[in-house]
């Protein structure tokens, strides 16, 4: 581990839990990285240098967030019309969140976006004033239209470019699928808007798309939810707002660096959901690559790494991987490593060291199962293959089991009737709740740590 944080800023730190001891002729290395932020000073309101943001107490100081909050108003959002009322309560309970000095906006989503406050293109600054301006405004929102997400995040996106805030984050309600526009529209837009803020999802009710909702989450680096009961949604969206205030640095990156030889099987965060990054990597220079990982407050989170590794006889060793934690700088000049760990292979004859399995690894190898096993499930069981429903279901019981992961095996239970939970023996129930069953695929994800 190691550690290279300034003051003034959040601390992070990077360890790294993995068996490092391979048999004669073993290639494959798995390293569990644990990430964590914590701590992080003010400086005065203005944002610090390389992305790190503070509170911004002072009239005329530099927002360090921006937030743009966007509300489903589609004619569905009537029905019932608790949908609605719940929306504007909700929106409202997140306005009073905002700290002031962070900049924000409202948009209302139809098949098109509609700016709701402040107008004109622009960002308000957060004070009493125009927070109760903005639920002013809230009066304005009606149902009706139809629903192209994709408008909302563009608009989203011009409106957050607006800002020179280090901190940018949408907030998304929708109660209904995306209808008035393709997957192929809605995915460019993600692959255009990813990287430039992050956003955080949440379907209203049961008639939307889990498959939309925790996409949209999962491009943009943030949380994906539903709210069955609309009266929930007050609650849900104050607790986002105050984890979008809490966040301190924007932009990190995990930045992986392998010798020549080695090549990367996968990189994925493993807590606290399942959240593949494979395929996110961007160049970083000669054997080096950076994976984002969006915005930070006082948190930790854990990575899976696996790497292969050329053969090596017994008595050998070499470094498998760097993985270090990088901001880029914002003025486009060198940029800041924040802390750093390595991933290493040695190669042993003693057989008791080279079959051990580290227990994070092997912790955070079954929840990623756990995630597959409950999606692949719930897609036998809508597909009328109840018997693949059956096996994949009983296996993710007897996952969520052995892990401890007691939320997701109380959801679990809602959909299958459990018989024995130590061999993953279960009925699917014949009734199950549609809400219920929505919990279950969007919270699938979600995983606990290692057990101490």
């Amino acid at each position: 581990m190691a550690n290279f944080a300034k003051s003034n800023v959040p601390q992070f730190s990077v360890d790294v839990y993995q068996n490092e001891f391979l048999p004669e002729g073993g290639r494959e290395v798995n390293a569990i990285v644990t990430v964590t932020s914590t701590g992080g000073g003010t400086s005065g309101g203005a944002p610090l240098a390389g992305g790190f943001a503070a509170p911004s107490p002072i009239s005329g100081a530099a927002p360090s967030a921006a937030v743009v909050i966007m509300v489903d108003c589609s004619g569905s959002m009537d029905y019932p019309p608790t949908k609605m009322r719940g929306a504007r309560d909700a929106t409202a309970a997140a306005i009073d969140a905002l700290r002031d000095g962070t900049a924000f906006a409202v948009v209302g989503g139809t098949h098109l976006a509609k700016e709701v406050y402040p107008g004109q293109g622009r960002l308000a600054v957060a004070d009493p004033s125009t927070r109760s301006q903005a639920k002013e405004a809230l009066r304005s929102l009606t149902a009706g239209g139809g629903t192209a997400i994709g408008t909302w995040l563009r608009l989203t996106d011009r409106l957050l470019a607006t800002s020179e805030a280090p901190i940018r984050h949408g907030i998304l309600l929708t109660d209904g699928r995306n209808e008035h526009e393709s997957p192929k529209d809605l995915a460019a837009t993600l692959e255009a808007v990813a990287g430039r803020f992050t956003c955080d999802a949440r379907g209203v009710g049961t008639d939307w798309e889990v498959k939309e909702v925790t996409g949209i989450a999962s491009a943009l680096l943030g949380t994906a939810d539903i709210v069955a009961d609309p009266s929930g949604l007050a609650a849900d969206f104050t607790q986002m707002m105050e984890n979008a205030m809490g966040k301190e640095v924007a932009d990190v990156n995990l930045r992986l660096w392998t010798p020549v030889g080695v090549e990367i099987k996968f990189v994925k965060q493993v807590a606290p959901t399942v959240e593949e990054l494979t395929g996110r990597r961007t160049e970083a220079g000669p054997r080096a690559g950076d994976y984002p990982t969006g915005s930070w407050g006082d948190e930790s989170r854990d990575y899976h790494v696996c790497v292969q590794v050329p053969q090596a006889g017994v008595g050998q060793e070499m470094l498998a991987a760097r993985v270090s934690l990088i901001l880029p700088d914002a003025a486009g000049g060198a940029p800041q490593t924040l802390s750093q760990g390595l991933v290493r292979a040695v190669w042993t004859d003693d057989m008791a060291a080279s079959t051990s399995i580290n227990p994070q690894v092997a912790h955070y190898t079954g929840q990623a199962e756990l995630a597959q096993a409950i999606q692949q499930g719930l897609d036998a069981r809508k597909s009328g293959d109840f018997d693949g429903a059956t096996a994949k279901l009983g296996r993710a019981v007897q996952l969520a089991a052995a892990s401890g992961n007691a939320d997701t095996a109380k959801l679990l239970a809602k959909v299958v009737d459990v018989v024995d939970e130590a061999t993953g023996t279960v009925r699917l129930k014949a009734k199950v709740a549609e809400a219920d069953e929505m919990t279950l695929e969007t919270r699938s994800t979600k995983t606990v740590r290692v057990k101490k």
